[in-house]
């Protein structure tokens, strides 16, 4: 499609010049696209991005208007592409350039009661600017970018945060911010309870000119998010505030979760989208820690649970959210083969491979149609792991996927089910809400599986009982507690009909070698004169190299016979054998 470069002027008047029975775009709009500058750095450009995107949350919100392209990352123009081609929901819309920062001013100012500013003295007041801006309907303004804007937009004021959070409540100027922003919006209602957004702040990323969590601050306006950046550790303390008591930072995340599942009056769960920041909360080059990256990522997991509070972890770079969601939305199907008499069990390993880690939006957005697109997709049965909950972000890439995939790709909901929880930490009597949720993305999604289920122990019986309600087709397991290392995974075993499994976890088809010795090892485990199931996860790989791992077995092990088969067939398989009147 041509990309027109009219003026925002000259387009808003020929189509205001028409009745409105008359529009071509009352119901089809222009596409307005602005380009950020690929080669803007520093302090400038983290500003220009956290004005852009709030200005985009708002004219949004409504309707899907304003798209945010960048020429040095390629997949906002990859997926525009995709969506305006021939039978998709973007086909036939003009696209307008917008040019100037200007000129997507022009296109919210209907919407634009007022500027935040927020203080680089506290850079955790970018987090409180977005959240206000969601909830008052304005534009955040660095004071650079105030002075430069924010007279010739006309811009009244509404909130100037420079020099009123000194650290008088709680002895840390972060915290301060965080706990009047809880008091202002959280707990008045006028943040929406189904959304909290862990973004990072200012601190390390505007003298970076880091944009990676500027250019999603059009979802937490438009959503009316509360948006923090915490730790989620209570024994060390951040790397941003030294100065802080011993685990203010996590006191202040409890009462942010404590606040937000009150005003959700048990109607609905609350996705935390973002992930914390690994230079100020964990162990890395810059910052030494007893905490690892990946125990974070499960402390705040484990943390947000009993708040019934799912992760949406990785959604750095996940550009245009607030204009995705308002694709078209009808429940998916996935493709099936032609019905066939049930598989017969034989005496054989049976393997089943789940493709995973597309649970958050980042990969989803970015990794997967790379790894999609490979030409081996198709030759063999592979599970793709997708969090059912993604299609309030992004359902016309989730849809995308459903129409190009094979009868041998099928969608399984990944950590852990639609979203990130440890089932084992909701309350029991959350649970029925917890089936509630997830009953309704599986049925969108057309899922029966959830593909792996990441928890601090093998599944309580309460658990099993509610997974059974939106899951009965399987339910696979990865087990770590790092609080008493006293949990353990789960016997093979079918609950009231529906298998239970661990999902093995250490396989690396970047290394083929390697991965050939531990299918090996596995298969080894298989006892004699009775079927052997092995079911485990692969990030972010292509097909092609699990095909290498197959053909490598099979060339290295001839007389050891695997048979690839889908999860659904393993699963089918895996109930002869361990379910109901099966051979002791």
């Amino acid at each position: 499609m041509t990309l027109c470069r009219l003026s925002l002027l000259a387009a808003l008047t020929c189509v205001q010049a028409l009745p409105a029975a008359a529009r071509p775009d009352a119901v089809r709009p222009p596409i307005y696209v602005y380009t950020l500058d690929p080669g803007a750095k520093g302090p400038a450009a983290y500003d220009e991005v956290t004005t852009l995107t709030s200005l985009q949350g708002l004219i949004n919100r409504a309707r899907p208007l304003l798209y945010v392209d960048n020429p040095g990352y390629g997949r906002p123009k990859y997926w525009l592409d995709r969506l305006v081609a021939d039978g998709q929901w973007l086909h036939g819309r003009e696209q307008v350039k917008v040019d100037t920062l200007d000129a997507v001013f022009a296109l919210a100012k209907p919407h634009v009661k007022g500027a935040v500013i927020w203080d680089p003295e506290v850079p955790a007041t970018v987090n409180v600017a977005t959240t206000a801006a969601g909830v008052e309907n304005a534009v955040v303004l660095s004071p650079d970018m105030a002075e430069k804007v924010a007279v010739r937009w006309g811009l009244r004021v509404l909130r100037d945060f420079r020099g009123v959070f000194t650290g008088a409540e709680t002895g840390s100027r972060k915290n301060d911010a965080y706990r009047w922003a809880i008091r202002q919006y959280i707990e008045t209602g006028k943040c929406d309870p189904h959304w909290l957004s862990l973004f990072t702040d200012a601190y390390a990323d505007r003298p970076a000119g880091q944009n990676a969590y500027n250019i999603v601050r059009d979802w937490a306006v438009t959503n009316r998010s509360f948006v923090f950046d915490l730790s989620p550790w209570g024994d060390e303390k951040p790397a941003d505030d030294l100065g802080q008591a011993l685990g203010t930072d996590l006191a202040t995340y409890k009462m942010i979760l404590a606040a937000t599942q009150k005003q959700a009056r048990g109607r609905r769960m609350t996705e935390l989208t973002g992930f914390f920041s690994f230079s100020k909360y964990a162990n890395m080059p810059d910052h030494p820690s007893a905490h690892d990256p990946v125990p974070t990522e499960w402390q705040t997991v484990w943390l947000i649970s009993p708040y019934n509070c799912y992760q949406n972890t990785a959604t750095e770079f996940c550009y245009n959210q607030s204009f995705h969601r308002h694709a078209p939305r009808k429940p998916l199907k996935q493709p099936k083969p032609a019905p066939a008499p049930a598989p017969k069990l034989r005496n054989t390993n049976y393997v089943a491979i789940l493709m995973a880690d597309y649970d958050s939006a980042y990969p989803l957005y970015h990794f997967l149609p790379k790894n999609w697109e490979d030409p081996k997709r198709g030759a063999l049965p592979l599970s793709w792991g997708i969090n059912p909950n993604l299609l309030e972000t992004y359902p016309d890439i989730i849809s995308t996927f459903y129409q190009t995939a094979t009868p041998n790709d099928h969608f399984v909901a990944d950590a852990s089910c639609a979203g990130y929880i440890n089932p084992n930490r909701v309350l029991p009597e959350h649970l029925p809400l917890l089936v509630n949720h997830n009953r309704r993305f599986y049925r969108e999604a057309d899922m029966s599986i959830s593909g792996m289920v990441l928890d601090w122990d093998q599944p309580s019986p309460a658990v099993k009982d509610a997974f059974l309600k939106f899951s009965p087709g399987g339910f696979a397991t990865i087990v770590d507690d790092m609080h008493e290392r006293k949990g353990r995974h789960p016997d093979p075993h079918v609950w009231k009909g529906m298998p239970v499994v661990r999902l093995i976890n250490h396989m690396d088809p970047n290394n083929t070698d390697y991965s050939v010795r531990v299918l090996h090892d596995m298969v080894q485990n298989r006892k004699p004169n009775e079927p052997g199931f092995t079911y485990w996860r692969c990030v972010w790989v292509t097909p092609s190299q699990i095909q290498a791992v197959v053909d490598g077995y099979r060339a290295k092990y001839p007389g050891e016979e695997i048979e690839l088969v889908s999860l659904h067939t393993f699963f089918s398989l895996f109930k002869q054998h361990y379910g109901p009147g099966a051979k002791p």
